[in-house]
Formats: C-alpha cells, sequence, structure tokens
C-alpha cells in the first residue's frame, strides 16, 4: 500500500501543543524551563500521565467474570512502529506493545475481537506533509494488522486534525479502500475542541457518511495542573472527554445538530458527563437554545459510551442514568489497563445476563457490523 498522495494545503507547519503531557504557561511544573515565545510545550511520557504498566493498575479484588461467547472491545489501542518512531521523534514516549500482548490481554478476559486505535497524540505534529503520511502509514499499518489476523481486529481510522484537507482525504481512504470500521479522533487538537468551527466540513463529511467516531481525550492546552500530586490523566483526561461534548452541543457552530448523523463513541463511560449533566441541563434553560427544542439530553442520549476505567459501580449508576444499555459498549484501554479490569467491573455490577450480553458485544455489532464477518 502507498503512502504518498496530492499536495498540502496552508496550514501553519509549527509545533503544535498537543500530546502525551501539555499544560500552558500558568501551569507548567517549575522543574521544567520557560520556553520564550511558546505557551505550550511537548513532554513525552507515561509517567507524566501517572500511567504505570497495565499489570500495576488492575484491581485483584474485583468479582470474577464469566467469559462471553464474544465480547468486542472497542477501546484498544495499537503502537506501530512508525507511530512510535514519531511520537519519540517529537519527545514523547508510547507503553511498550506488541502484537502477541494484545492477542494474550484478549484471550484472558474473553475478547474475541478488539477495535484498534492509536495511543495519545495521535498523528498531528505541526507539518501537514509529514502529518498525512504517518496519518497514511498508520492506517495500513493497521489495516495489515487485520488482515493478518483475520476475525480479531477492527480500525479506528487516524485522520490529520486539524488538517481539514488532508483529513477529508484520509477519511475517504481509510473508509473506502481499507474499509476502516470508523474514524479515531481526540477530544482537542491544541487549543481547539471537535466542536470549533475550523473542524466542520471534516464532520459534515462523517456526518454525510453516517461514520462511526470513536474519541479518546488528551490532557487540555490549559489547566492541567490545578491539583497538587494528582497526575493529569487522573481528572483531566475525563474532564476533556465532557469538554469537548460541550464544545459540539454549545458551540458557535452547532457541530451535534449540524451534523446529527455522526455516530459518536465516547471513552471511559462519559468521562465527567454523567455527573455534570444537570448542569448541561441548566446551560440549555439559560440559553434556551431553539435548536434544542427538547432540551440537551436526547442529544447526548444518541451517543454511545465505552467502559474501560469506567466500570466501577458509582460509575455505571451514574451512566445508566443518562442512556440505556444499548448505548453502552466494552472497552478496555490496553496497553494502559488490562481488559480483565473492565470485565471484572462487568461482572461485579451484576447486570442482567441480557444487558451484559448487550454491553460485551451486541451493540458493537449493531453500529459496527462488519465485525460480525
Amino acid at each position: 500500500m502507498s503512502a504518498t498522495f496530492g499536495a498540502s494545503t496552508a496550514i501553519p507547519q509549527k509545533s503544535p501543543s498537543h500530546g502525551l503531557f501539555r499544560a500552558c504557561a500558568c501551569c507548567r511544573p517549575a522543574a521544567l524551563p520557560r520556553e520564550p515565545g511558546r505557551r505550550k510545550f511537548l513532554a513525552g511520557g507515561l509517567a507524566a500521565l501517572g500511567l504505570g504498566a497495565s499489570t500495576g493498575l488492575t484491581k485483584p479484588a474485583r468479582a470474577q467474570w464469566a467469559a462471553p461467547a464474544a465480547r468486542i472491545d472497542v477501546h484498544h489501542h495499537y503502537v506501530p512502529k512508525v507511530h512510535a518512531d514519531a511520537v519519540v521523534k517529537h519527545g514523547g514516549r508510547v507503553p511498550p506493545w506488541t502484537v502477541q500482548a494484545t492477542l494474550d490481554d484478549m484471550a484472558k478476559a474473553g475478547v474475541s475481537k478488539a477495535v484498534l486505535s492509536l495511543v495519545p497524540p495521535g498523528v498531528w505534529f505541526g507539518d501537514v506533509v509529514a502529518d498525512r503520511a504517518l496519518a497514511r502509514a498508520c492506517n495500513e499499518a493497521g489495516a495489515q494488522l487485520r488482515s493478518d489476523n483475520p476475525g480479531r481486529f477492527g480500525l479506528f481510522a487516524a485522520i490529520p486534525l486539524p488538517d481539514a484537507d488532508g483529513s477529508l482525504r484520509e477519511i475517504e481512504y481509510a473508509l473506502d479502500v481499507l474499509k476502516a470500521d470508523g474514524i479515531g479522533l481526540f477530544t482537542s487538537y491544541g487549543d481547539k475542541y471537535l466542536g470549533d468551527a475550523a473542524f466542520v466540513p471534516v464532520f459534515e463529511e462523517l456526518s454525510r457518511r453516517r461514520a462511526v467516531v470513536y474519541t479518546h481525550p488528551l490532557n487540555p492546552a490549559c489547566c492541567s495542573h490545578l491539583a497538587d500530586g494528582v497526575g493529569p490523566s487522573s481528572i483531566e483526561f475525563a474532564t476533556d472527554t465532557t469538554r469537548t461534548i460541550a464544545s459540539l452541543i454549545f458551540g458557535k457552530a452547532g457541530t451535534a445538530l449540524a451534523c446529527p448523523d455522526v455516530r459518536f463513541i465516547w471513552s471511559h463511560s462519559g468521562g465527567t458527563l454523567p455527573f455534570l449533566i444537570g448542569r448541561f441541563i441548566r446551560e440549555q434553560q439559560v440559553r434556551k437554545d431553539p435548536r434544542m427544542p427538547d432540551g440537551v439530553e436526547p442529544v447526548v442520549r444518541k451517543y454511545f459510551y465505552e467502559i474501560a476505567q469506567g466500570n466501577e459501580p458509582g460509575q455505571f449508576a451514574a451512566l445508566l442514568k443518562l442512556v440505556p444499555v444499548s448505548q453502552i459498549m466494552f472497552g478496555s484501554d490496553f496497553p494502559f489497563r488490562e481488559a480483565k479490569e473492565a470485565a471484572d467491573g462487568l461482572a461485579a455490577y451484576q447486570f442482567a445476563a441480557a444487558d451484559r450480553a448487550a454491553i460485551d458485544s451486541e451493540n458493537a455489532l449493531r453500529l459496527l457490523p462488519h465485525l460480525a464477518g
């Protein structure tokens, strides 16, 4: 498969504020030097995220699960060499990953299929030509991995946002040529959330295609060090998911309403959305946006939510007050977490057998029917 394509558009080629760790001048750790003329920086590392090896994060005292006939993991990362090399080149680090480790973790948790997506920070590093090539190479690597392991993997393809033209090209290639199951996005790109007007052409195309869009959080560009002693991912990842959902609904572009056929999957049981929905409801009551005559709840109830790092009893209880079981899917966050952690959390909540089957695989197959093959 070729990684070449057409000429770039006039996107400023400068270092973005993205990646495994981001901060602005007001919240940059004191140990790191200030950089004149730049508000943001990239400093790699899972350590900065407060993320260790997956075995160290798994809770052993969870209820044991019964392996399902088929469990589909819609939040499962892969790390192709071309992506690892790019992240390291730009000062970051990636988690240890191999195909065999992926298959072993799936087997331990009864996962029959996993839909692959890239680890943060994705493929945007501020160089249009290089980042378009990186997206293409990563997607082809994912498609090759799927081909080499028939029936085991799906693919959420990467696109080089905020490069809208490049993203539109890659959507066409990924969905029409590679037959990806959907598109993988991150919650923010520099200082832009997904509801930003600059991204509307991309979401118009995704809506036209009724595309599935899986979205993974990042640390915000500002401000990610507000609580001493707490790693940025402990609070900011979940909150950034909520911020980007808010931007889609309440932003001036009204992307959630203007592009209603994008089928979103949100990570980590919706982040903090289930706990902040009352504030969203109040926001709409104050604004009285005529585009939402029935309020905010119908908008967020049509989205899908996966349970990686969102499977404690209180998280399930809150999510189930927001959406029906039909909108919930299994996810692991491998290799940052083991799939067995999510499986144990699912078992501990003691869902009815039909509800657990829906979360394990039936909802994913309804949304992603190609995974049945």
